[in-house]
């Protein structure tokens, strides 16, 4: 099984990005990894919300195939403890999943059409992260996720 990650946006903080590539070059160990980033969109101001979010949402499902399984990174989703996020990832290889795509979307959201795309939605925390740090926090799960599957010391019970 493959791992994307779709993010909306650069990341503007060195010390954030130094990171991010930290984590995913740990990741890389264990899974095939890729970090898509879609470029912030342009002359925004003109936009409604729903507008920038449609725009968004059309680059997104553009990177997405139809037979990648859709997660968004979502307030609204599903909360898991990394151990139980372990047992998802483990669910999804041993179906014989080809790729797992993940979503963090834009400053508003997503769009209607990239929700009915999606299976289903994620939640990191309740509170509200800034979409770099989300980056971090997700991708460093992941990490976390494959190291208990593999019974490694990263992750203390």
């Amino acid at each position: 099984m493959q791992i994307k990650l779709i993010a909306v946006g650069k990341t503007d903080s060195k010390e954030i990005q130094s990171l991010t590539d930290e984590y995913i070059k740990r990741l890389g160990f264990y899974i095939k990894f890729e970090l898509e980033i879609i470029p912030d969109l342009k002359n925004t101001k003109n936009l409604s919300e729903e507008s920038q979010k449609e725009k968004e949402g059309d680059l997104i499902l553009k990177r997405v195939q139809a037979s990648d399984e859709l997660i968004l990174l979502d307030e609204n989703g599903k909360q898991f403890s990394s151990m139980d996020f372990s047992s998802v990832l483990q669910k999804r290889m041993n179906s014989g999943l080809k790729q797992l795509v993940f979503v963090i979307g834009g400053p508003y959201g997503f769009s209607e059409a990239v929700y009915q795309r999606a299976n289903s939605k994620l939640s990191l925390s309740k509170m509200t992260f800034s979409h770099q740090m989300v980056r971090v926090f997700f991708i460093e799960q992941l990490y976390r996720a494959y190291t208990i599957l593999r019974n490694e010391p990263y992750h203390h019970q």
